[in-house]
């Protein structure tokens, strides 16, 4: 059994009122804009928050019930914060043979090896990198044995290319310790890349909760994602390998796309962010066009915003999946777009996002 919780935090200027089981396995990310929440429901998970009431449980051990609560380090959780929190007086391997020490834990060499620290071991901790050092202590948090494991935000404070790096370490780790995970972020890129499933929170509510590529084509979870990063994660699977053109061949849903040439293998399946922005719709089907990506689907869902130039389309492109297209409300008029109404997605092959790539 996972973890469940009906907890509720009433503040003067915040209240939070969350009431949800999750998985025992796999990534669940918690999402949400600045201020939803996410936080808040991480400090009452990991027991930090002695203001909050309700019932909080992981498998068979209750950890808050009313205001009664276990204090934090009788919780099998561990925490993974944004900044590391290292101990400066120590070495790589010191900081990670304390907590085996304390925990008795015999995964020392497995967590090394997963995290690929074996070339930080002598050193110091004031000599790494932010990404070495976030390394180090999701290392540092397993070797305390937890059966869950709550991050908080972990890769806020690091740039582009160290966030590319740390998430496939991140993305490995259910499998490699059998535990779940609660990953809190904002980044829509990092639910996607390591996310199984997602719950959005809006104003300390549950707005949506499921399956990600299902969570994220629904519409009214815009103001949580943002309108500018709003999308869809579509499933593809390689079909061919174009060296004239340096092209990958992909299906998706029956229908057949392109993206710049990647090494993945044939047949191999990966998940493909489209942002809404980058799909525009026609009635019929266009020709002499450079956009390559064109997909027939049937509009389910339109959501104009009033007081904007804008309007959001879902669109059920067979299979199961469905894209998001941001579009202008002048063009859904002069479209004469409609419910049930057959079009056309057309999308730019530069606007996938090929940093969202298969699980390792």
């Amino acid at each position: 059994m996972g973890l469940s919780l009906d907890i509720s935090l009433a503040l003067e200027s915040f209240s939070l009122n969350v009431a949800h089981e999750f998985p025992a396995r796999g990534i669940t990310a918690i999402f949400g804009a600045s201020g939803a929440g996410k936080s808040t429901l991480f400090r009452i998970i990991a027991g930090l928050e002695p203001r909050a009431t309700g019932r909080v449980a992981f498998g068979e051990e209750i950890w808050q019930s009313g205001q009664k609560s276990v204090p934090p380090f009788k919780r099998a959780a561990g925490l993974v914060f944004q900044d590391a929190r290292l101990f400066a007086h120590l070495s790589v391997e010191g900081n990670l043979k304390f907590a085996a020490r304390r925990s008795r834990s015999t995964r020392f060499e497995a967590v090394v090896k997963t995290l690929d620290l074996q070339p930080l071991l002598a050193r110091k901790t004031n000599d790494l990198s932010g990404g070495e050092r976030q390394r180090v202590a999701i290392g540092r948090t397993l070797l305390s044995a937890p059966r869950l494991l709550l991050m908080d935000e972990p890769l806020a404070a690091l740039d582009h290319s160290r966030k590319a790096r740390l998430l496939p370490y991140i993305a490995r780790l259910p499998e490699a310790f059998d535990l779940p995970i609660l990953y809190i972020t904002h980044s829509v890129e990092e639910v996607t890349r390591l996310a199984d499933r997602m719950l959005v929170l809006s104003k300390g509510q549950v707005l949506a909760a499921g399956k990600v590529s299902a969570t994220l084509a629904r519409l009214d979870i815009a103001e949580a994602s943002g309108k500018f990063e709003a999308g869809s994660v579509v499933q593809a699977r390689v079909i061919a390998q174009d060296e004239r053109f340096h092209l990958t061949e992909l299906c998706v849903a029956g229908q057949k796309m392109s993206m710049p040439a990647s090494n993945l293998a044939i047949g191999a399946e990966l998940p493909l962010r489209i942002r809404a922005r980058d799909v525009a719709v026609a009635r019929q089907k266009p020709s002499g066009v450079s956009i390559r990506n064109i997909l027939s689907g049937v509009i389910k869902e339109i959501i104009e915003e009033p007081d904007t130039a804008f309007a959001e389309l879902l669109i059920d492109i067979g299979a199961g999946q469905h894209l998001r297209a941001r579009i202008t409300r002048a063009s859904v008029f002069e479209l004469d777009l409609a419910l049930g109404h057959e079009v056309f997605a057309l999308i730019k092959s530069v606007s996938f996002d090929r940093r969202v790539l298969p699980k390792k």
